[in-house]
């Protein structure tokens, strides 16, 4: 089985990268030669990154053992890097890893894409023992996780219905809309983490 280049890398100025039909060039702040990792327009909590195979596969079960091999270790990997950058330690954080696998999933972008989610104990976590369901999901269903509907909107073009599944609802957070240039100083900071983590591997 051929074995995926993970070198951290940018899109050269030649360059475009799309996420479904959508460019998200500056926003990618790692690539593969299979896979990306791009920030949120609008993110349901502060860390919460996309990644996605390169090629625009709609459906997970299309992708190609290297392809599926490479996306799972860049979650991997971007895990470390978020961890690193949102937990106090790295016992004091958890994550959301989920994927919409088809539009009755919620999938509003028909681009396989990996949600990672860090949740903080004492601030985004979930409360240990509360016997609630976890909102996160609810709104990664609905309206409030509508990726696709938000990137139509940007484009004035009409927008894809929100995802059909629904969770047990918890209570609410506010969210906020980002301009370009915030996500793309997010970007920036996570290219440089991912550098030096990426560089502490190879000297290992």
């Amino acid at each position: 089985m051929e074995e995926p280049n993970n070198s951290n890398s940018t899109p050269q100025e030649t360059e475009k990268i799309f996420f479904g039909p959508y460019e998200v060039t500056t926003q990618v702040f790692h690539l593969t030669p299979h896979t990306f990792a791009l920030v949120n327009l609008k993110p349901l909590l502060p860390g919460h990154v996309l990644i996605c195979p390169r090629h625009p596969h709609t459906r997970l079960t299309s992708l190609s053992p290297p392809e599926l091999l490479d996306l799972w270790k860049t979650v991997q990997l971007i895990q470390k890097m978020l961890a690193l950058h949102y937990f106090p330690t790295p016992s004091a954080g958890s994550f959301n890893i989920a994927v919409q696998d088809g539009p009755e999933a919620g999938q509003t972008v028909p681009h396989v894409h990996v949600h990672v989610i860090p949740r903080i104990k004492g601030s985004t976590g979930k409360e240990e023992g509360s016997g609630e369901g976890d909102e996160l999901y609810e709104k990664m269903a609905g309206e409030d996780g509508n990726i696709g509907g938000k990137l139509w909107d940007w484009e004035r073009q009409k927008r894809p219905v929100a995802g059909k599944g629904g969770f047990e609802r918890i209570e609410e957070k506010e969210r906020r809309e980002r301009g370009m240039r915030e996500m793309e100083e997010e970007a920036g900071v996570y290219r440089g983490l991912l550098r030096g983590l990426l560089e502490g591997e190879e000297g290992n």
